[in-house]
């Protein structure tokens, strides 16, 4: 008689457990590195104070400049949150927790999507933050509470998107610092925009790279709902913009993570 030999094979955790155990995890290491959090509060602010206080007479002289600014600021700060995603993501590919979950039932996704909520949390944290700073230093919007949860919505599906994409480049990374170095040219994108400027004011190349590039679309909407502004076409190529970024970059992300894991 011949007896098959025995195999441990351990079911995967079911529902969304495994994604519950990395949210909490990546939450933890938030709360431990407290300096990340702090600097992607402090330099959105420090940045919001100086175009308003420094630049903002030049701008407008009318001292409405800090209402123009605001929704700029909010997405700049959206950046330097998520961009941390992309230290932490490579920091975990090269730290060998990656070797210990091929040995454990868990998706191999759910490390990243544990990274991607915590973000999601830090980052409305410091948008909140960045908001009161800016009501306290003039900020006025006209927005009833209904406009104030689709901004809410907005800005939440925008660092939905942008999560996901540092999480991929992180990644892509061979190291925490070379993922630190390239999501830093993604910051930039709030800069090349309506974020601080009008389009108007730009040269012909750059207001037409600006225009089409997906941070417009987005500050034009949180201003339509802040402050009742016009944004023509603004929310459906925010969406689309949103949309194509989160999917692009889970594939990518996925593809990335399967291949580096050893996961088929």
């Amino acid at each position: 008689m011949t007896i098959a030999p025995h195999t441990d094979v351990r079911p995967r955790l079911g529902g969304l457990t495994a994604e519950a155990i990395f949210i909490g995890r990546s939450l933890r290491h938030s709360l431990r590195d407290a300096e990340s959090l702090l600097m992607s509060i402090v330099l959105p602010v420090m940045l919001m104070l100086m175009f308003t206080y420094v630049f903002g007479g030049a701008i407008d002289p009318t001292g409405g400049y800090v209402d123009y600014v605001v929704p700029g600021t909010i997405l700049t700060c959206a950046g330097f949150g998520a961009a941390t995603t992309a230290t932490f993501v490579a920091g975990d590919m090269t730290g060998g927790i990656i070797d210990r979950i091929r040995t454990m039932p868990l998706r191999a996704g759910a490390v990243l999507t544990g990274h991607v909520v915590a973000s999601l949390a830090r980052n409305l944290f410091a948008t909140v933050v960045v908001i009161l700073v800016a009501l306290a230093i003039g900020f006025r919007p006209d927005a009833s509470p209904v406009d104030w949860l689709g901004a809410i919505a907005m800005i939440a599906v925008w660092i939905f998107a942008i999560t996901y994409l540092f999480a991929a480049i992180g990644l892509a990374a061979g190291s925490a610092e070379a993922a630190s170095g390239y999501g830093f040219i993604l910051l930039f994108l709030p800069y090349v925009s309506s974020g601080f400027v009008p389009l108007d004011t730009m040269p012909g190349w750059l207001h037409i790279v600006a225009e089409v590039q997906p941070v417009t679309p987005v500050v034009e909407t949180i201003r339509m709902f802040l402050l009742g502004t016009d944004p023509g076409s603004a929310p459906a190529w925010a969406l689309a913009w949103c949309a194509g970024i989160a999917v692009a970059a889970s594939a990518w992300g996925a593809w990335l993570f399967r291949r580096k894991a050893g996961r088929r």
